[in-house]
């Protein structure tokens, strides 16, 4: 998906300052932010661009952890202020969705990183996963009861092992890349890189 040069600048969607409650807070630190507000203006879903503590208020009742450099969004996250209050929702169960350095973020583990991040996620996963060699590529499978699914990656990561909280919703070639846990969904590819909107649906009806 080409997203229009107006994402550049927004910072938010046009009827978020009526919406109390029901925004969607995208992580814009780093990453591929911009995507994930043009597919969700399709939907007609408010939405707002987290990149400061402050930008995370009372109406934000979702949000979304972009693809990116996860290393470099781990450091904003903490230097932004906005790690604890998106740790908080995480935790109070509110509905998350990774995309590949978001699933990184969420997991309770990386194999090949010591780092951790949100912790959420009952996986562990392997960043990087799909290299250079296959850095990026296309699919189509099933996620879930989503029949069908046009898949991106771009060096995305994947799923080692699964913990029993997680329920594996996608896998390519033998590798699990889609991942729900309660009102969590992690995905490796790119969703919003697509012009399929079904899994931000799936997300928004959380």
């Amino acid at each position: 998906m080409v997203v229009a040069v107006e994402y550049i600048s927004k910072e938010e969607s046009e009827d978020v300052e009526s919406v109390k409650h029901g925004v969607t807070g995208i992580l814009a630190v780093q990453g591929a932010f911009a995507e994930h507000a043009a597919m969700l203006d399709k939907l007609g879903a408010p939405w707002k661009l987290l990149r400061a503590a402050e930008d995370f208020d009372e109406s934000i009742d979702r949000v979304i952890l972009p693809g990116g450099e996860s290393t470099t969004q781990g450091k904003l996250l903490h230097s932004t202020g906005l790690f604890e209050p998106i740790a908080r929702h995480i935790a109070a169960g509110k509905p998350t969705f990774g995309t590949c350095a978001g699933m990184i973020l969420l997991a309770k583990k990386l194999d090949n990183d010591s780092n951790v991040y949100f912790g959420a996620l009952d996986a562990v996963v392997r960043r990087n996963a799909y290299g250079r060699q296959l850095g990026s590529f296309a699919a189509t499978a099933d996620f879930g009861d989503i029949k069908d699914f046009p898949l991106v990656f771009i060096r995305g990561p994947f799923v080692v092992s699964v913990g029993s909280e997680a329920t594996v919703e996608t896998e390519i070639d033998g590798n699990v890349v889609g991942l729900r846990q309660g009102r969590i969904l992690a995905t490796a590819f790119h969703p919003e890189l697509t012009e399929d909107t079904r899994i931000h649906e799936l997300f928004l009806s959380l």
